[in-house]
Order: C-alpha cells, then structure tokens, then sequence
C-alpha cells in the first residue's frame, strides 16, 4: 500500500478547517481498500476478559462540549469512516460523553453484529466525592441509549490527574462496580492525564484497564517515555488491560518518518496492548493500519 506524505495526511485530516472541508465534501472518503492481509488483528486486553482489535477508532480529537473534530465531520461522513474500520478489522470505538460521539458511534453500528464490536465510554468525574454527584446508573443508560446497545464493553472515568483519584472518586468507583455487578458493564478503568494518577493506576485492584498518553517524543504525554513505559509494563504486570493514546503526540508529529517511529514505538517499546488513534478520514485510517500489521507482522 502506498503511504500517504506530510501534506496529503494533513490534508485529508482535520488538522485545519481545510481537512473538514475535504472530507465533507468526500474528497478523502473514497474507498482504499486494503488487501486482507493487512486487516487489524485481535489481542487480549490483560486479564480484563475482552479480546479488542489491536487500534481503536478514537472520536475525541479535540474534543470539548460534546463535540470533536471526528463529529464536526458530521453524521454521514462519521459513519462512512467507522464502517470502513469495520471492514478493515478496526471494530474497537473509543467514545467519551465529552466527545457528544456515542449518538454517532451508535448510528454506525447500527447495522453491525453488535458481539463482533467492542465499545469504550469515559464518563467525567467529580474529584471530591463531597461536590455533587453524577447519576452514575442514570448516565449509563443514556450512554446504552445512545450507542443503541444493552451493555457496554469498558467504562472509564475520565481524565484521571491526581494520585489520589481512587480517594476522591469512591462514589463513581461503587456505581461502576455496580453495573459490572449486574451485567451492564463489562470492564471499568481510568484514562490517565497524570503521571501519579497512572502510577495508582498501575497497582489498584479496582482497575481493569488503563488508556495512558505514550509516544517516542514525549510530546503532550505525563513524564518521559521511559517513565511512563516503566509504569505500564508495572501495570501489565498486574493484569491490567493498557490501551495507548496520543500515539502522534496529539497531531503535533505527523510526518511520514514521525508515524513510522511513532507506531513502531508503540508496539514494540509502549508496553501497550493496543492504541487508540483519533483517525479523521479513510486515508489516515488505512494509513495506520497498513502501519500496525506490516510492523506487528
């Protein structure tokens, strides 16, 4: 497959008001198909119990005040993307109610085998269980209601950026244990914007999986490269699922020779199980994934 430039991936991304421009007008969404071989594999999240495809479709680039750039692409443009994912063997959504994605994510898998799909929410916290509390059942129904599914694969609260988050956040810690309990939620865990909250992270049995920002450059990410691979191999160790995120340093290392060592980085220096990549159009996506696989391969 041939690799995309600089310019074409900046382009045909949304790095800019021209990258939603194209894609909107469907420039960047023509059909690349990938040769079989190159379609994402599967692996096992840790001692989780899920098996998810090694790259998650991210939808929170960013993503503030229920939108994102991938829902600023709008509906129709949105669900073209995540179908073709699907068909490539990309069918692990990361969603966030921040994002305002899970109505999108649940119009694109509508028409998919909801068991071959695995879905990732991140719920906002409070950080002191004095402040007012969420509706912690309330919310996950409507995210279920959204996403058009009974149950959902992993919950997270999100955006963890104090250490002593597994103190402060005991009232959303019992209700998603809660809807573990009864069938609703499948695995619970923490996104990580700190570097001590990771640290907790990596050792607390409430935890089933952990996304951690990691990339060769230390770019938008908690500590060094080495710091923080150092942590997550801690939390493999303990059984811990670990999903990769900010592979790209957030767009801020795009080049062709910079995606090369970013993804090659992540799969053999992150400690990751798998990534999350918050692709804005079907010429990143294939991108990535002829990437991964003739890497992982």
């Amino acid at each position: 497959m041939k690799r995309i430039n600089r310019r074409k991936f900046i382009k045909t991304g949304v790095f800019g008001l021209a990258g939603i421009s194209m894609l909107q007008s469907g420039i960047a969404c023509a059909k690349h198909h990938l040769p079989s071989k190159t379609l994402v594999d599967k692996v096992k999240l840790g001692k989780s119990g899920l098996t998810v495809s090694r790259i998650a479709m991210g939808t929170g680039t960013k993503g503030y005040n229920k939108a994102s750039n991938q829902t600023r692409l709008g509906m129709d443009t949105f669900v073209k993307i995540a179908h073709h994912a699907y068909e490539q063997g990309l069918r692990f959504y990361d969603t966030a109610d921040g994002y305002g994605s899970m109505p999108y994510v649940g119009k694109a898998i509508k028409t998919l085998p909801r068991e071959n799909i695995t879905l990732l929410c991140k719920m906002w916290t409070h950080g002191n269980d004095s402040e007012k509390k969420e509706p912690i059942a309330e919310n996950i129904d409507r995210y279920r209601k959204e996403l058009g599914t009974d149950y959902i694969d992993i919950l997270f609260m999100h955006c963890m950026t104090d250490g002593e988050w597994s103190k402060t956040r005991t009232y959303f810690m019992d209700g998603f244990s809660k809807a573990k309990q009864d069938g609703i939620v499948k695995a619970v865990g923490v996104s990580c914007h700190n570097i001590d909250a990771l640290r907790e992270a990596a050792v607390n049995p409430w935890v089933d999986i952990i996304m951690a920002r990691i990339n060769p450059f230390g770019a938008n990410m908690d500590g060094t490269p080495e710091e923080i691979r150092t942590i997550l191999a801690t939390a493999k160790e303990n059984g811990k699922g670990v999903i990769g995120m900010k592979i790209f340093g957030e767009g801020k290392h795009i080049t062709d020779a910079e995606r090369e060592q970013s993804i090659r980085f992540a799969l053999t220096e992150g400690n990751l199980h798998c990534m999350t990549l918050g692709l804005e159009s079907i010429a990143q996506m294939d991108d990535a994934i002829e990437r991964v696989m003739r890497i992982v391969g």
